[in-house]
């Protein structure tokens, strides 16, 4: 992924930011802004835990950087509202 750029990880960060959100429940407390820093910390909270189990993360491609930044950012808002103990009421 670090060959898409700041541009790439703005754009793919910020989907999978908001498709995590959505899957989540977490869509109307987020705006575009919390998405793009979630799907980016996902991005690098996934590409990690990936390596750890022993996947190749670094010539995975433009879909594959996609789906562990949407991993990671699903897992990101786990943790967050974990800790927070917030659910969604809607």
């Amino acid at each position: 992924m670090l060959g898409l750029g700041i541009f790439g990880w703005i754009i793919i960060g910020g989907l999978a930011g908001w498709i995590g959100s959505k899957i989540m429940g977490t869509d109307a407390r987020q705006g575009i802004l919390l998405n793009i820093v979630v799907g980016i910390v996902g991005g690098l909270l996934g590409g990690f835990l990936l390596r750890l189990v022993g996947v190749d993360v670094a010539g995975g491609g433009l879909f594959f950087s996609f789906l562990t930044c949407l991993f990671g950012a699903v897992i990101v808002l786990f943790a967050i509202r974990a800790v927070t103990g917030r659910r969604a009421h809607h």
